[in-house]
Order: structure tokens, then sequence, then C-alpha cells
């Protein structure tokens, strides 16, 4: 099944599995903290918004970036561990958690909101032209990435 933020079920789905996450709860890889991936996740978010400007990158990984977000599309397939990112989104800060909870659950409301008045950027450095659509799923996916990187 295609899940993605756009659904009401499946953005509670996160909502509920975020609000299960202890403050020490240990990670199956990476190096965040639950607290730097809430901001981290928060920051993806904020992307989508115009809040956070991602730089333009080289013409040939973006073209990977875009296969890679039809391979999503076509096979429903995850992120794999350990994915390598954009520095504006790497949180190496301490952070409070349940400040960064709270404000990751805030943008997810966001995002519902934006979504529904198709008021989500058009592009993306990587993934390039994108839809709400596309948003909604991807978003959805990176979340889920996430908290599967903290055993949910």
């Amino acid at each position: 099944m295609r899940k993605s933020l756009n659904s009401r079920q499946h953005l509670e789905e996160i909502k509920s599995r975020i609000l299960r996450i202890e403050e020490h709860a240990e990670r199956k890889w990476g190096k965040m903290n639950a607290a730097q991936m809430f901001r981290h996740c928060d920051r993806i978010l904020q992307v989508g918004f115009g809040k956070i400007v991602l730089p333009k990158i080289n013409p040939f990984i973006k073209s990977i970036g875009i296969l890679t977000k039809i391979e999503m599309n076509i096979f429903n397939n995850g992120i794999p561990p350990n994915m390598p990112t954009f520095k504006e989104v790497i949180i190496k800060e301490n952070c409070n958690f349940e400040k960064s909870r709270e404000e990751l659950l805030a943008s997810i409301d966001e995002f519902a909101e934006k979504s529904a008045k198709n008021n989500l950027l058009s592009e993306h450095a990587l993934f390039g032209k994108m839809t709400k659509e596309d948003w909604g799923f991807m978003e959805y996916k990176h979340l889920n990435h996430h908290l599967k990187q903290f055993g949910l």
C-alpha cells in the first residue's frame, strides 16, 4: 500500500509513532539521537514549505535523485540506512527532546494544511518537479525511515 502524509490516517499513524519514541531510545543505525532526528525531520518538512533552501546540485546527481523518486513511486520502496543528505538538514547540535518533538508535530500539521491548499514548493533541489502527491509520499517515506531507525 502506498502511504502518504496527504492521507489523514497515515498522517495520524506517523504522529502516533512519534509520540511513542522515548528520549533515550536506541537507534539501529546512524549518529543522531531521537531529539536530533526530530529536528532533522522537521527541517526536511521545512524544505517543502520553502523555509529552508537547499543549494543547487550537480545535474548528474540531480538526475540520480529524479530517477530515485521515480523508482520509489513505481516500486514503493524505502530509503536505505545511512544515506547522505544536504548539510542544511544535518543536525549535530544537542536538541531539547520535547521541544524538538513538538516542533516536528506542528510541522506535520502545517504540512497537511499547506498540502490541502496546494501550497508546497513545485521543485526540489534533488528530486526535481514535485506535486503535492510527490511531497506527501516522499515525506511519509522519510519520516517512516527515521521512525524505523528508532524501532518504530
